[in-house]
């Protein structure tokens, strides 16, 4: 397949095959940990994803063998008084909101240490896949804080809130077994075959019609939205569904029993 370089960044690198992207976290002497540049420049990536019409879906992962994203760059900390560290939440916040309410499908492909930020990354992603080797945590009370990305909410949402409780109160890791179980993760994969698993699950949702894919994306997003009503949200987009172009090719492609081509 043609893939070619996407983007031009110091701390992430694109490639983009056919329509899917891949974006990588480059900062392996760092274990991937995120700093201010990196988290400015996600923000520029996610723009350009939204503009940039040939990608259709985003695999997410970091760079080398042993990290996702291993935490925040916890050196930034040192300086920052409740001002700053309150600017800095509200960014890492809105970034990461960003990627959750994407139209794009986007799966984390954890390919290691997925701990504090790293982990709050992988939460904003539509789907987790994982190795074997990697874990999981929000150690941030080691360091006498809490989660500031978003951890909170949505691991809560995620495993329940007993065992969000948990594993923030104690900053214990997990390691992809317990994430698999309590249902962090979708799937564990060797890690030979990560990234063939995350191509091949991203194929199955781009032979799906792009506008139903999007629309499922808001509607569970609504689910977890305290402004919207997540039921009425569904009644609105499902009747837009109708009229469309892609909602007329597949229901005819079902009832002349054949495959839909959806552009």
């Amino acid at each position: 397949m043609n893939q070619q370089n996407w983007g031009s960044f110091q701390t992430l690198l694109g490639h983009l095959e056919e329509d899917v992207l891949t974006l990588i976290i480059n900062r392996p002497d760092k274990m991937n940990a995120l700093n201010q540049t990196v988290l400015s420049e996600l923000e520029q990536a996610i723009t350009q994803i939204e503009q940039d019409q040939r990608v259709k879906g985003i695999i997410l992962t970091g760079a080398g063998e042993k990290a996702f994203v291993a935490g925040a760059d916890i050196s930034e900390f040192k300086s920052a008084d409740v001002t700053r560290a309150m600017e800095m939440a509200a960014k890492g916040q809105a970034i990461f909101d960003r990627l959750e309410k994407n139209n794009k499908p986007i799966i984390a492909a954890v390919n290691g240490f997925a701990l504090g930020g790293g982990c709050e990354l992988a939460m904003a992603c539509h789907i987790r896949i994982a190795t074997a080797q990697a874990r999981f945590g929000q150690p941030e009370v080691n360091l006498g804080l809490i989660p500031g990305y978003g951890g909170t909410q949505r691991l809560t949402q995620l495993v329940g809130r007993g065992k969000a409780l948990e594993i923030m109160m104690t900053g214990n890791m997990i390691d992809a077994g317990q994430a698999l179980q309590i249902g962090l993760v979708n799937y564990v994969v060797e890690a030979a075959k990560l990234m063939e698993e995350a191509k091949k699950l991203m194929r199955a949702i781009l032979t799906k019609g792009p506008q139903a894919v999007a629309k499922v994306i808001q509607a569970v997003e609504a689910c977890f939205d305290k402004t919207k009503n997540g039921y009425q949200e569904e009644v609105e987009l499902f009747g837009q569904c109708f009229g469309t172009a892609e909602m007329e090719e597949g229901v005819s492609a079902f009832l002349e029993k054949r495959k839909p081509k959806f552009s």
